[in-house]
C-alpha cells in the first residue's frame, strides 16, 4: 500500500478498493491458516497480554511465585525419591529439597506462604523400600 489516498475519495471506499485489488492480485490466496478455522483463543475475551502468553506457552516457560514452584519441586523430588534406583540416591534427593525447604522457611520470599516443612529423610527411605518390596 504506498499510494496515497486521493483527495475526495471517501477512506472506506479506498481502503476496500485496495483490498479487492490485493485479493484479485492474489495476495490473499497462500496466507497460513487459510481456509482454517480460527483458534479456539479468539473466542475469550480480550487481554493485553496474549502474545506473552502465547510465546511462553510455546517456550514451554511457566512462571510461579517462588514458593508454589518449590512446591512443585518438592512433589517431584518425592516421586524421583520413589524411583530411584538406590538408597544412597533418596537421601541425597530429599537432603537436596530439604535444604532448599530450610532456606525458603528461614528466609521467606515474596508470595505465599510455603506451608512445607523438611520431610523426615528416614520415613521417605522406609516408604522407598516398601514400594521396592511391592514389585
Amino acid at each position: 500500500m504506498t499510494e496515497r489516498k486521493p483527495p475526495g475519495v471517501d477512506f472506506e471506499s479506498w481502503v476496500d478498493k485496495q483490498i479487492r485489488d490485493a485479493d484479485a492480485r492474489g495476495e490473499f490466496a497462500e496466507l497460513p491458516g487459510a481456509g482454517k478455522p480460527l483458534p479456539g483463543e479468539m473466542d475469550s475475551t480480550y487481554d493485553e497480554l496474549w502474545w506473552v502468553k502465547r510465546k511462553m506457552a510455546r517456550e514451554g516457560v511457566s512462571v510461579l511465585p517462588p514458593t508454589l514452584a518449590l512446591r512443585k519441586e518438592a512433589e517431584d523430588a518425592l516421586e524421583a525419591a520413589a524411583k530411584a534406583p538406590s538408597e544412597r540416591v533418596v537421601r541425597r534427593i530429599v537432603e537436596e529439597i530439604n535444604a532448599k525447604i530450610r532456606e525458603v522457611m528461614f528466609k521467606p520470599p515474596p508470595g505465599p506462604p510455603l506451608g512445607l516443612k523438611p520431610y523426615d529423610v528416614e520415613e521417605v527411605v522406609r516408604q522407598w523400600r516398601e514400594g521396592r518390596a511391592e514389585r
